[in-house]
C-alpha cells in the first residue's frame, strides 16, 4: 500500500510579504510554519511529502527546509514553471505570471501515485485539518474532499484576504467555491456582507487518484479559453467547482474546529509567532519540532 502523500505548494514568493516567507522563522526554536504543517502530517500517518517549488530556489529549499525532514518522512520534489503546459502548447511569450495553484498541482502528477492532500506552504492549517485529511484518505465517503475553515477565523488584522467563500448541501457535499477579494474584518459580522459563519476554502484538499484525469481536463479547458490573458490563473478551486458543476466528481466538506494564521503580511509575523509560543506552552507542540 502506497503511503499517504502530502503535496505542498511552495513555489510562490509571497508578492505582499515581501519575500520567501516559506523559509522565515517564526517559531520558538526558529521552525518555519512549513515545519508544523509537515510535523502534523507526520503524526496524522502520512509517510511522504512532496514540495512543488520552482527551480531557481531549489537549492536553499533542498538545504534549508526539505533536508530537515530526511530522517522523518520520505521527500519528494515537484517543479512549477511558466513552460511546463501540456504537449503541444506554446508559452505565450508575454506570460511572466504563474499559472496558479491548479497548475502547480497539476506538475506534480508524476511524483504522487496514488491519494494525496495538498496544502499551501504558507499556512498554518492545525492538527485537526491532518487528521481530518488523514481520515478521509483512510475511509473515503466521496470522491475527494476539503477542510472547510469558518470564515472568521481565517482573517488577518493587518490587511484584507481573498477567501473562496463554499456552497454546501444538505449532504455535506461541496457544491461551489466562489472567490471573494478584499474581505477583511470590517466586511464580517452581524448586519456585514458576510456572518463569518461562513465555511471558506483554505486550499486544503485530499484527493483520489481519479482527480488527475480531473485536472488535466480543466488545465486544458483554462488553455482553450484563456492561454493568451497575461495574468489569468488557473486556480485549484475553481477547477473543483467546474469538475462539481458538470457532475464530474463529489467533494466531502469535513469541517475543523482549527483557526487559520498564517504570514499574509509582513506584519502579522509578531502575532503568529506569539500564537504558536503559546501552543507549545499548553503542549501543544514541542519546543522544537525536529
Amino acid at each position: 500500500m502506497q503511503p499517504s502523500t502530502l503535496l505542498v505548494l511552495a513555489a510562490g514568493m509571497g508578492s505582499r510579504y515581501g519575500g520567501l516567507k516559506q523559509l522565515d522563522p517564526v517559531g520558538p526554536s526558529g521552525e518555519t510554519i512549513l515545519d508544523y504543517a509537515v510535523f502534523d502530517a507526520i503524526r496524522a500517518g502520512f509517510g511522504r511529502v512532496v514540495f512543488v517549488i520552482r527551480r531557481d530556489f531549489e537549492e536553499i529549499f533542498r538545504d534549508k527546509i526539505g533536508a530537515r525532514y530526511a530522517d522523518k518522512i520520505d521527500v519528494g520534489y515537484a517543479f512549477q514553471s511558466l513552460d511546463r503546459l501540456p504537449a503541444g502548447v506554446t508559452l505565450p511569450p508575454e506570460r511572466e505570471k504563474p499559472w496558479g495553484t491548479g497548475h502547480a498541482v497539476w506538475c506534480a502528477r508524476d511524483e504522487v501515485p496514488g491519494s494525496f492532500a495538498a496544502i499551501n506552504a504558507d499556512d498554518f492549517l492545525g492538527r485537526d485539518a491532518f487528521e481530518q485529511l488523514a481520515g478521509f484518505i483512510a475511509a473515503p465517503d466521496a470522491e475527494h474532499a476539503m477542510v472547510g475553515y469558518r470564515l472568521d477565523r481565517t482573517l488577518s488584522e493587518q490587511g484584507s484576504v481573498s477567501r473562496g467563500v463554499c456552497a454546501v448541501d444538505a449532504n455535506g457535499l461541496l457544491t461551489e467555491v466562489v472567490e471573494h477579494t478584499g474581505i477583511s474584518h470590517s466586511d464580517v459580522g452581524e448586519g456585514r456582507t458576510f456572518s463569518g459563519q461562513e465555511i471558506v476554502s483554505m486550499n486544503c484538499w485530499a484527493f483520489q487518484p481519479s482527480f488527475w484525469d480531473q485536472l488535466d481536463r480543466q488545465l486544458h479547458a483554462f488553455i482553450d479559453k484563456q492561454l493568451n490573458v497575461p495574468k489569468a490563473e488557473f486556480y485549484l478551486p475553481a477547477s473543483v467547482s467546474e469538475e462539481i458543476a458538470a457532475g464530474n466528481t463529489t467533494v466531502r466538506v469535513r469541517p475543523t474546529t482549527a483557526s487559520w494564521f498564517g504570514v499574509t503580511y509582513r506584519e502579522d509575523k509578531p502575532q503568529v509567532e506569539a500564537t504558536l509560543a503559546g501552543m507549545v506552552e499548553r503542549g501543544e507542540y514541542p519546543a522544537s519540532l525536529f
